[in-house]
C-alpha cells in the first residue's frame, strides 16, 4: 500500500489523498443493505480530470482496484469498497462549467448535485427535468451510473435520454470523449448510451453534456385514495390508455402511507389501500386534472382530491418523497427493491407483494412511480436479528422473482451492483451475458473497474 500511496501523491495534493482508516470506512458503502464491503487501501478525491487520469495510470499499472464513487447514495452496493482498492470520490469535481440557454445544454462535472443543477437552470428558464427522490442529495455522475429516474419520468423520461455527450477516463488513463453538443448527431456507436447505466465499470465520467428543457409551468397534483391495489392499478390504465400524460404518477400502498404520517404527521387518510398522486404541469392544468379524477372515480376511487394550490402540491409530494425514510424508520433498515413491470401488471405486483409480506411475517411498503410500472417494495426488518434478517432477504428475492414472471425488470433505475448480480444473470440469459462482458473486457482488460459489480 505504501508504494500505492506514493505513486498517487507524485500527481496528487496532499489533501486529496486520505488513509485514515475511520474515514475509509466511512465512504466504503452506499446506502443498500446485504451488500458486502471491502476495506479500501485509500481514498482520492480530484477536482481535476488529469488527476482521475493519474490515479487510472498509477492503478492500471500496480493491477489495483478502482471503485468510483459519487454521494453514493445508491442502493444497490454498486459504489461498495473491495479489499485493497482505491476508493475514487468524484464529490469534489463539482462544476457547473456552463449553461448554453440557446442550444439548451449544460456541461457538469461528475460531482454537481443534481438539485443545484435544477436550481441553476431555473435561473435562465431551463429545467433538468430527472429527478430522482434523493435529488438534494445525488450527483449527476452517480445518476448516469446507474441511469437513474425520478418522479418526472412518466412525462420526461429517464437519465440516458438527457445524456448527449461524455468525458470519460479509461482504465488505462487515457481521456475519450463521446457523443455531442448538437441537437442531433449520429456518428459512430453511440457510446455515451454504454457509459449511462454501466455502474463505474467501463470508466470513470469526468464531464458530461446533459440536455435542457424549457422550465414547466408549476404543476398542480390530485390525490385518489382507492380501496384495493387492483382498483389503483385500473385507474392508472384508464389514464395512460385515454392519452393524458401526467407530469407524474405516483402511488403508495397503505404501509408507506402509515408510515409517513407516523414520520412527519401529516394527516394523511390512513383507511386507504393505495393512495394515487397525478400532477400535471400544462398551463391550464385544471381540465385534465378534472378528467383524471373521473378516471380515477370510473375505477373505483373512495375520494378524489385536486390540490388547490402549487402549496398544498408541494405537500403532498413532500410526502412522496418521504416515503423511503419514512419506511426505514418502521425497523431501522430497509432492502428497497426496484421493480419495473408492464403498467397493466401492476396491480397483480402490489397484491403479490403483500403476500409474500403475509408469508414471510414482515412489513413490506410499496411506493411507485406507477406511470411508468416502477415500484419499490421496501423490506423493513431489524438489522440486529438474524431471522428476521434472513426472511428479509427471502422476500426481497421473492419480489424480484415475481417481477420477472409478470414480465419485468429486476432494476428500473437503482442499478445491479453487488445486490442484484445473481439476479442479473436470470434475465439477461447466457448470451447476453456473455457479450456483455466481452463489452467489459473491451474497455477494462484488466478488470480493475468496479470489480465484483454488476457481472
Amino acid at each position: 500500500m505504501s508504494d500505492l500511496v506514493t505513486r498517487l501523491l507524485e500527481g496528487l495534493p496532499a489533501e486529496a489523498v486520505l488513509t485514515d482508516t475511520d474515514v475509509l470506512a466511512s465512504y466504503a458503502h452506499d446506502m443498500a443493505s446485504f451488500c458486502p464491503a471491502g476495506a479500501p487501501a485509500v481514498l482520492v478525491l480530484p477536482r481535476e480530470r488529469e488527476q482521475v487520469q493519474h490515479v487510472l495510470r498509477v492503478a492500471s499499472e500496480l493491477r489495483v482496484p478502482v471503485v468510483p464513487q459519487g454521494a453514493r447514495s445508491g442502493l444497490s452496493g454498486a459504489a461498495n469498497a473491495v479489499d485493497g482498492c482505491v476508493l475514487l470520490s468524484l464529490v469534489r469535481m463539482n462544476r457547473i462549467v456552463n449553461i448554453d440557454p440557446v442550444n439548451r445544454i449544460a456541461v457538469v462535472e461528475p460531482g454537481v448535485v443534481n438539485a443545484d443543477l435544477s436550481k441553476a437552470v431555473a435561473g435562465h428558464g431551463l429545467a433538468y427535468p430527472p429527478d430522482p427522490s434523493s435529488w438534494e442529495q445525488c450527483t449527476i455522475g452517480g445518476n448516469i451510473g446507474t441511469g437513474a429516474g425520478g418522479l418526472c419520468c412518466v412525462k420526461y423520461g429517464v437519465t440516458a435520454e438527457y445524456v448527449l455527450g461524455l468525458d470519460v477516463v479509461l482504465a488505462d488513463g487515457r481521456l475519450l470523449s463521446t457523443g455531442r453538443s448538437t441537437a442531433k448527431g449520429v456518428a459512430g456507436y453511440d457510446l455515451t448510451r454504454l457509459f449511462v447505466g454501466s455502474e463505474g465499470t467501463l470508466g470513470v465520467v469526468v464531464r458530461a453534456v446533459v440536455a435542457l428543457r424549457p422550465a414547466p409551468p408549476p404543476q398542480l397534483v390530485l390525490a385518489a385514495e382507492f380501496g384495493s391495489a387492483a382498483a389503483a392499478g385500473d385507474a392508472v390504465c384508464r389514464i395512460m390508455a385515454a392519452g393524458h400524460t401526467p407530469s407524474l404518477l405516483e402511488l403508495m400502498d397503505r404501509t408507506s402511507v402509515r408510515a409517513v404520517n407516523r414520520l412527519l404527521k401529516m394527516g394523511l387518510p390512513e383507511s386507504t389501500e393505495a393512495l394515487l398522486l397525478a400532477g400535471f404541469d400544462t398551463p391550464e392544468p385544471g381540465a385534465e386534472l378534472a378528467a383524471v379524477g373521473e378516471l380515477c372515480r370510473a375505477a373505483g376511487a373512495t375520494e378524489v382530491v385536486p390540490a388547490e394550490d402549487t402549496a398544498e402540491s408541494e405537500m403532498l409530494l413532500a410526502a412522496r418523497r418521504a416515503g423511503l425514510s419514512a419506511l426505514e424508520a418502521v425497523k431501522g433498515t430497509t432492502m428497497i427493491d426496484d421493480v419495473c413491470v408492464p403498467r397493466a401488471r401492476l396491480a397483480e405486483l402490489l397484491d403479490g407483494v403483500a403476500r409474500i409480506a403475509d408469508r414471510h411475517r414482515l412489513t413490506i411498503g410499496v411506493i411507485a412511480h406507477a406511470g411508468d410500472g416502477n415500484t419499490h417494495p421496501t423490506v423493513c426488518f431489524d438489522a440486529t436479528d438474524p431471522d428476521e434478517s434472513r426472511r428479509a432477504r427471502e422476500s426481497f428475492d421473492a419480489i424480484m422473482a415475481l417481477g420477472l414472471q409478470l414480465g419485468g425488470t429486476i432494476t428500473g433505475e437503482h442499478g445491479v451492483g453487488v445486490l442484484k448480480r445473481e439476479w442479473l444473470a436470470r434475465e439477461l440469459g447466457p448470451d447476453s451475458l456473455e457479450v456483455q462482458r466481452g463489452i467489459k473486457a473491451v474497455f477494462d482488460p484488466l478488470g480493475i473497474l468496479n470489480p465484483g459489480k454488476v457481472f
